[in-house]
């Protein structure tokens, strides 16, 4: 065999290798898990990594069921981290009348989701930016929500102990690091048939179980 064939040959070996001993994309611990995007912040002298990840919508009964568990009223102030299509801020603003703030850093993700808040008309009370979720100021929130993904939920606890006493947190499907929750709801969605959990904190946040 040539040198040169000899080479490809292990190049290929070498890929092939590599995928099967589970090394993966600086991503790929998210990409399955999550509808939201962020960009890692890199270490001293490195470019940041954007991390693009799957978007999935939440059924439109998981999301009401969410703002129920979460006791939104009228005063509340509810942030939606990765807000995807914005059914969630939409949603609290219709049934609530409450403010609302839905945050992605998908640019496909919020002309969308400022379309749907125009078309539903509840622009005077919903706001969608285009933001790193981990780099959101979370302290004027009273509600929020998430349905991301347990790295990116870990890495959201110190933004999120920085929320009022009484503030509540729901999280769809994924837990937060090892905080225990006060109240964890099971339900089958009428949409998918999937069954789908629902994990509330009340704040202030619970130190990290062992």
């Amino acid at each position: 065999m040539a040198p040169r064939a000899v080479l490809s040959v292990l190049v290929v070996l070498l890929l092939i290798g590599c995928r099967q001993d589970g090394r993966r994309g600086p991503d790929a611990s998210v990409r399955h898990d999550t509808r939201s995007s962020v960009t890692d912040k890199p270490p001293a002298g490195r470019p940041a990594t954007a991390l693009f990840v799957e978007y999935v919508t939440t059924p439109q009964d998981v999301v009401e069921r969410m703002l129920e568990i979460a006791k939104v009223t009228k005063n509340d102030v509810v942030y939606d981290l990765g807000c995807g299509d914005g059914r969630i801020v939409i949603t609290a603003a219709q049934r609530y009348g409450c403010r609302a703030v839905g945050y992605d850093v998908d640019p496909l993700r919020i002309r969308e989701a400022r379309e749907n808040v125009a078309r539903r008309r509840v622009a005077h009370l919903v706001t969608i930016e285009q933001q790193d979720v981990l780099q959101t100021d979370l302290r004027e929130a009273s509600v929020v929500t998430l349905y991301l993904g347990t790295e990116i939920n870990a890495r959201l606890i110190p933004p999120l102990r920085q929320l009022r006493s009484g503030a509540r947190i729901v999280s769809h499907d994924f837990p937060i690091g090892n905080l225990r929750p006060d109240r964890v709801v099971k339900m089958t969605s009428r949409t998918d048939r999937r069954q789908h959990t629902l994990y509330r904190w009340t704040c202030p946040l619970p130190p990290e179980s062992r």
